[in-house]
């Protein structure tokens, strides 16, 4: 049965003083989804492996339902805290058929071989692999190994289900169909789920809830929607996807309605327009303008409806239309502007910005799209590497129990 999951305040501190945590505090209601989003070194997986009992915490405390499961001398091990995972890397034994693993899960809950293998059956043709019940993980692709795993998580019913990046190592087509899978299947189920990932699109296809991750400081939670429209910071919105950014000039002030009237500070200006205030709202006459790809629209050069010129240097064609990168005069490049037209590259056209997803904060020098990675600080030197997952912790502790059931 889904229950509460409190972290109230967790730090995590390796040795050698890095801090991968910095006071993380995020209460999820029974039966939500919850996706932390973050780039290398944000601290999610981290977070992951705190709450399932692999790391323990330096500060703060973990509770899952009633029971504190982490904090003030207590660490329960993971095999204790009465939850599942689906790991990057399917963590599938290898000389098990997939109806035994799936229902090893089953074992260790002190389920008899017969019940076990019979309810790991029904698991198996829930998920699409009932005719595949008796082959290794070794006769089996990418997606079906995953398809596995996945049931190996839900068949336990144990109301938490923890995935560490599962779609990560699949091609862009079944990624998308286990999303579907993994969405369903735990919402059926009635599961809290806490799932991380570094692909917005991913997170907010899945999610109820999104959590963004800094540098080890959870920096925003809400739904999807509101992630999306109202970042709380630069750095929000340029992980959750931007057209670029570029330096604006304030033309005048707040009007009452959240937005300001600005002009593009370059020469790629034609007339000014009207953006949204950020979270935090530019303070003089300069400010930072993102802009999310859904705002921009092309237009014809000789026209009057547009804000900005520019040369589009590049084109790809995306089967519902065409997505154009434009230059601007002054190097700056707005990408991912969607066209249902092709325009070539080297011709001129003229750029509509749509206030709904133009949004102004303060002009601080921000750093461009590409290096957002970098401004999160990359992986952590001294943190263990995402590979070393609860997998071989469970691993190694039910490695005895193999053969007395076979």
């Amino acid at each position: 049965m889904a229950e509460r999951i409190d972290i109230d305040g967790i730090d995590k501190v390796y040795p050698g003083g890095n801090r991968a945590l910095k006071q993380v505090s995020l209460a999820v209601e029974p039966g939500t989804f919850l996706v932390l989003l973050g780039p290398s070194g944000s601290g999610k997986t981290t977070l992951l492996r705190c709450l399932a009992g692999i790391e323990r915490v330096t500060g703060g405390s973990i509770a899952i339902g009633a029971r504190v499961v982490a904090g003030d001398g207590v660490h329960l091990p993971p095999e204790r805290r009465d939850l599942s995972m689906v790991f990057q890397d399917y963590a599938l034994w290898p000389h098990m058929v997939a109806r035994d693993n799936v229902a090893f899960a089953l074992k260790r809950r002190g389920v008899s071989r017969a019940e076990g293998r019979a309810t790991a059956d029904a698991m198996l043709t829930r998920v699409g692999l009932g005719k595949l019940a008796e082959r290794y993980p070794s006769e089996l692709s990418g997606g079906e190994q995953q398809r596995v795993a996945l049931a190996r998580a839900l068949v336990g019913d144990t109301g938490l289900v923890l995935c560490d990046e599962p779609l990560s190592n699949l091609d862009a087509d079944l990624r998308e169909r286990m999303r579907i899978e993994i969405s369903s299947l735990v919402r059926q189920a009635g599961a809290t789920a806490i799932y991380i990932t570094h692909d917005q699109s991913e997170a907010f296809a899945l999610a109820d809830k999104v959590g963004v991750l800094e540098k080890g400081r959870l920096v925003q939670l809400g739904v999807p929607e509101e992630i999306y429209a109202a970042p709380a910071s630069p750095f929000v919105a340029r992980f959750t996807g931007l057209a670029g950014e570029l330096a604006v000039r304030i033309r005048g002030g707040d009007r009452g309605d959240g937005t300001v009237e600005v002009e593009a500070a370059t020469r790629s200006s034609v007339r000014p327009f009207r953006a949204r205030i950020g979270h935090s709202g530019p303070t003089g006459a300069r400010g930072e303008l993102m802009v999310r790809p859904t705002a921009v629209r092309l237009c014809a050069i000789d026209g009057d409806d547009h804000h900005l010129v520019g040369r589009v240097a590049d084109v790809a064609f995306r089967g519902r239309g065409y997505e154009h990168a434009v230059e601007l005069s002054c190097g700056t490049q707005l990408s991912n502007v969607f066209a249902e037209r092709r325009v070539e590259r080297g011709e001129s056209v003229g750029l509509r910005l749509e206030m709904s997803g133009c949004l102004v904060f303060p002009g601080d020098g921000a750093a461009t799209i590409g290096s957002v990675e970098n401004a999160a600080g990359g992986r952590l030197a001294d943190a263990p590497p995402a590979e070393s997952t609860l997998a071989g912790a469970l691993q190694a502790s039910a490695v005895e129990e193999v053969g007395s059931w076979k």
